[in-house]
């Protein structure tokens, strides 16, 4: 009878040996992530999601820290806290209320599968898109590996995995497929309009750089956008640009890949090593 992995030595969903470790223990991933923030705003339901979530809107840096929290918890944790991590998400999109389309009026739950696919496939593709444009070293295996590791995710918010695209054309199918739903709203360009320019205390604002380190990140990421998102900003959707996005990324993940370990690296991914430490010989 095959023995089940105990919990200090239970790799997870995916294990140190998948893409999906290699790309979310990268600098890149943060570019990456402001990046599907940006693009899943040009979605009015999923806008419509945002502005209606107090949660969400009052509380952006909040925002970023849980999506930061449940990529690490479904990455680095067993394969009980990444379970445990999806129940918890789901129960909270089963409270929050309905939200109003827009464009037809007819409401919408939070855990419409419609939504949950959508933010799917933009956090997936912008993790996978700009950790290559960064530098990152991938075949077009890797890609499509990656995708299909990335279906357990799905799974675990609460989507059907025969609906979740599963390899790289897959998802370019699915984008063409929605392009027409999707429209930069007013709530979507006060949504960019803060990423620029986000609240912050007042010594950081007026002592330290951040702010223009910020912006110049937020600005890179949104040159790294799909040329067709970029032009409903109103954005350049030109080569000129990817191109210069691109230069600017690796700039920025080569100086962070430069910095000690325990400045950036996740602790998630440190306790999972050193769990992981007895079975895979790596060092915790």
């Amino acid at each position: 009878m095959e023995r089940r992995p105990a919990a200090d030595d239970d790799p997870g969903l995916f294990g140190p040996g998948s893409v999906t470790w290699r790309i979310h223990g990268d600098p890149a991933m943060a570019l990456g992530g402001l990046r599907a923030l940006l693009l899943q705003t040009v979605h009015p339901l999923a806008m419509a999601g945002f502005e209606a979530n107090t949660m969400i809107r009052d509380d952006p840096w909040g925002r970023l820290q849980r999506t930061g929290a449940w990529l690490a918890a479904i990455t680095y944790g067993t394969t009980a806290d990444a379970e445990t991590a999806g129940a918890r998400l789901r129960r909270v999109h089963a409270m929050l209320p309905p939200v109003v389309d827009p464009a037809s009026g007819l409401t919408h739950r939070l855990d419409d599968p419609e939504l949950l696919l959508w933010v799917h496939c933009t956090l997936v593709e912008s993790l996978l898109s700009t950790y290559r444009r960064c530098g990152g070293e991938l075949t077009a295996a890797d890609g499509d590996r990656y995708v299909a590791e990335m279906v357990t995710a799905a799974r675990l918010v609460g989507l059907d995995a025969g609906i979740v695209p599963d390899t790289e054309q897959a998802v370019a199918d699915y984008y063409l497929r929605i392009r027409p739903q999707l429209r930069v709203t007013p709530a979507a360009r006060r949504n960019a309009l803060w990423g620029f320019a986000p609240a912050m205390p007042f010594w950081v604002r007026t002592i330290t750089p951040a702010r223009p380190l910020w912006a110049g990140l937020v600005a890179t990421a949104a040159g790294m956008l799909p040329p067709w998102a970029r032009r409903l900003y109103g954005l350049p959707g030109l080569p000129t640009t990817d191109l210069a996005a691109t230069l600017s990324g690796r700039a920025v993940r080569s100086a962070l890949v430069a910095l000690p370990e325990r400045w950036l690296g996740s602790p998630a991914r440190r306790q999972a090593h050193a769990r992981l430490a007895p079975v895979t010989g790596h060092p915790a």
